[in-house]
């Protein structure tokens, strides 16, 4: 059982006396994918049903209770102080859903409140910028401004009229408004005779789906003849209480599962940094071998979730280009010549008239080198090792001769390591420019632009289609000599390092970021013997692929506790 679920707790108490078997495995129905969640809704379920706090054969039906409302509407009726409302439809003995504690009893919502929807004033935001701060304006989710005046100075309940959360439910429908408040038109107001009344229908429409009473998809809404027509599970008045109050504990302990359940994984993330850092951190292929023995005893405690499989793959590339992951061969023929057969090729192709000669970039500063080579490596600007172009403009209003309908790839088909080609789109090209714009197997695509943290996303195009072009927001890095390893760029534009470089040199706004062609072709590259690039290739795809093996199996062992979970939460219900 959790720590925080201790006997000296009542909930604790009566949930062990009504579901022992729920209770014996509470943490593990909250440690799974969205454990806590189900609990809550179990929570709800097991309240709205009866079955989370005992009956009391002494309390009143609530038979007798829906006689007092009625006389109690009727009675404001006659004073004109509310409108008397349609006649709702008998409930037929299919509606309801559940069998009821012979103390209960099933109503329309419409039967048990009082509608105040007409007392609602919508204010625009324009209007609203020009008045004082000073009381809560509710919309369909909530507090959603401050306003100068207030439409009701006494506690309602509110339950949202539009919006998808009628449908996905993201956060609590129906709440209490307390004090002094206004409402717009998004939100319905509700009243009761009988204010315990209130807190009971919030958790009761809480706890239910409202799919059957909403109209719309786009933008789902809810009437008030559809919320007046919701079927309701009435209690005795004295037992909603004790079910508000136990619901209140229990939704407590769910907020501390919660907030133990981040605190572990911050602190898990932690140590997971800490202990691979260790290996990042490590000077020469013999400091990593320790280090990586020092650690590799606690993998089954370090990499029990998908986002340490991560940080330990993120590790391994990070490894990898600074040359710790294999050992050097001295035999290797060194950097220094591959760098000189690429410039040697360049000019070549230049003198034919192939490509084209780029500026000079500058000399390559100690400042820019983020670690130390190891021997017979070498420092190279990307724009020296490839011949990197942009993409087709769209929307170009430039004469087409020969009109040629191709596939292209934009920015969201290009994922790091891998290409998403379900959903490419067209473009009409003229075929003379064909050449200018196609992907050659072999060619890297790289990101311009997206998040922050996706500049600079890479992956190698492997003739995955006949033809295909690319978009002018993904750059085409392409080699000029047969030496040239797209494999080895690929894995570095993809390390952290190539990533911190990119999110630097990016241009910023508010939500995306974006590089240009200058600041890809100056992205300082370690540069391997080509035998040893080979080697690292190799290497880090067999760790590669065991970490995505590794991941599978905690896929498949977290459905599995969710399956579970879910077996236990159904139990429960029945």
């Amino acid at each position: 059982m959790s720590a925080v679920l201790t006997a000296q707790e009542p909930s604790a108490k009566y949930l062990v006396n009504l579901q022992p078997p729920l209770v014996r495995h509470f943490d593990l129905i909250a440690q799974a994918p969205g454990g806590v969640a189900r609990l809550r809704e179990l929570i709800l379920t097991l309240a709205v049903q009866g079955k989370l706090v005992p009956q009391d054969p002494s309390d009143e039906p609530a038979s007798e209770l829906l006689k007092k409302i009625r006389a109690e509407k009727d009675r404001l009726i006659a004073e004109g102080k509310i409108k008397r409302d349609k006649p709702l439809a008998e409930i037929a003995d299919e509606e309801k859903p559940f069998e009821l504690p012979a103390s209960w009893t099933w109503t329309r919502f419409g039967d048990v409140s009082i509608n105040r929807d007409g007392e609602r004033i919508p204010v625009s935001s324009s209007d609203r910028e020009s008045r004082a701060k000073i009381y809560d304006y509710y919309g369909a989710s909530g507090v959603i401004d401050k306003i100068d005046g207030y439409l009701f100075e006494k506690t309602l309940l509110l339950i949202g009229e539009d919006g998808a959360n009628l449908i996905n439910r993201s956060t609590p429908i129906a709440f209490l408004a307390h004090g002094k408040y206004w409402v717009n038109n998004h939100a319905h107001v509700v009243d009761a005779t009988h204010h315990q009344l209130l807190d009971y229908l919030a958790l009761f429409i809480n706890s239910i789906s409202l799919r059957p009473y909403v109209t719309g998809t786009a933008q789902p809404k809810m009437n008030q003849a559809k919320l007046n027509s919701i079927l309701v599970a009435v209690p005795p008045l004295a037992e909603q209480s004790r079910i508000v109050t136990r619901v209140e504990e229990l939704m407590q302990l769910c907020d501390a599962l919660e907030a133990s359940g981040q605190l572990e994984a911050k602190q898990h993330a932690q140590l997971v940094n800490t202990l691979l850092g260790t290996l990042t951190q490590s000077e020469t292929p013999e400091a990593l071998a320790d280090n990586w023995q020092r650690i590799a005893t606690h993998f089954d405690v370090l990499l029990d979730r998908p986002e340490a499989v991560d940080a330990l793959e993120q590790t391994i590339l990070q490894l990898a280009v600074r040359g710790l992951l294999v050992p050097q061969d001295p035999t290797d023929e060194p950097a220094s010549v591959l760098l000189q057969k690429i410039r040697t090729e360049k000019d070549h192709l230049i003198a034919q008239g192939k490509i084209k000669r780029d500026k000079p970039l500058p000399p390559i500063t100690d400042e820019e080198k983020p670690f130390e080579l190891p021997q017979g490596w070498e420092w190279a600007r990307f724009g020296d090792l490839a011949q990197i172009s942009s993409g087709v403009t769209l929307g170009r209003k430039t004469p087409i001769s020969k009109p040629l309908l191709l596939p292209y790839l934009r920015v969201a088909n290009v994922q790091r390591w891998t290409l998403k080609l379900e959903s490419l789109k067209e473009v009409v090209i003229d075929e003379k420019e064909v050449d200018r714009f196609k992907i050659c197997s072999g060619d890297l695509l790289i990101t311009e632009g997206g998040d922050w943290d996706k500049v600079g996303r890479t992956a190698i195009w492997r003739d995955q289609l006949l033809s295909c072009l690319h978009q002018n927001h993904v750059f085409k890095a392409r080699g000029v000599t047969a030496e040239w390893s797209p494999e080895w760029a690929e894995l570095y534009l993809n390390s952290d390092i190539a990533r911190s470089y990119f999110a630097a040199s990016a241009k910023q706004t508010t939500n995306l970021a974006s590089i240009n062609m200058t600041e890809l072709k100056n992205c300082v590259v370690p540069l391997p013997p080509s035998s040893e690039q080979s080697r690292i290739v190799t290497r880090v795809k067999e760790l590669r692929s065991l970490c995505a093996d590794l991941r599978q199996r905690l896929a498949a062992l977290q459905s599995g506790q969710k399956q579970l979970a879910t077996a236990l939460i159904e139990n429960a219900k029945s």
